[in-house]
């Protein structure tokens, strides 16, 4: 028989406008993240929220800041789980890995910020140990970068990161295609 759990990875506030490292779309993401949260939420499904901690004078993300805050639309509700972490997989230095074993998880459900690292990152490490992937891509939010002086524009950053971990990794799926489901 399997279980999901859902995990909500750094939708904070930095990442939105006016924070010190805004994406591309993230309020969209937020809200779409927000339906499948209610969906766990209603069908009494394990939720791990993961919130991002940076060093103490880190440019994000920092200890005590209005930035570190989880976003308002994704807000935990009490007595759900929030995992600090300090890297980019959700992983690492965390009890994320202890909660879904104690939770007989078997699929996990990834929404969350920045697709091209920390959702990235934890999906592959989800799937190293295991579980059943689905990433909701539209529930997930990126910004462009920068290569050998080569601008990738997020849209195409996000794009590119879903396709690769639907290629071995993930299921990859519109809010709307997994409540749908």
């Amino acid at each position: 028989m399997s279980k999901q759990a859902l995990i909500v990875i750094d939708i904070q506030n930095d990442y939105f406008e006016n924070g010190a490292l805004p994406l591309v779309n993230p309020v969209e993401a937020s809200i779409n993240a927000n339906k499948v949260i209610e969906h766990f939420r209603a069908n009494n499904l394990p939720i791990a929220h993961i919130q991002h901690v940076s060093p103490e004078g880190a440019p994000f993300m920092g200890p005590g800041t209005k930035g570190v805050e989880i976003h308002e639309n994704v807000k935990p509700l009490e007595g759900e789980k929030v995992f600090q972490k300090n890297y980019p997989n959700s992983f690492r230095g965390t009890g994320l890995l202890d909660y879904l074993k104690e939770n007989e998880v078997t699929e996990v459900v990834i929404t969350g910020m920045m697709t091209h690292m920390c959702v990235d990152a934890t999906t592959r490490a989800a799937f190293d140990y295991e579980y059943k992937c689905t990433v909701i891509g539209d529930a997930c939010a990126s910004r462009g970068l920068e290569i050998n002086g080569k601008i990738v524009k997020a849209d195409d950053v996000h794009h590119a990161f879903l396709a690769a971990l639907e290629f071995f990794y993930a299921e990859i799926k519109t809010t709307e295609e997994f409540l749908s489901a």
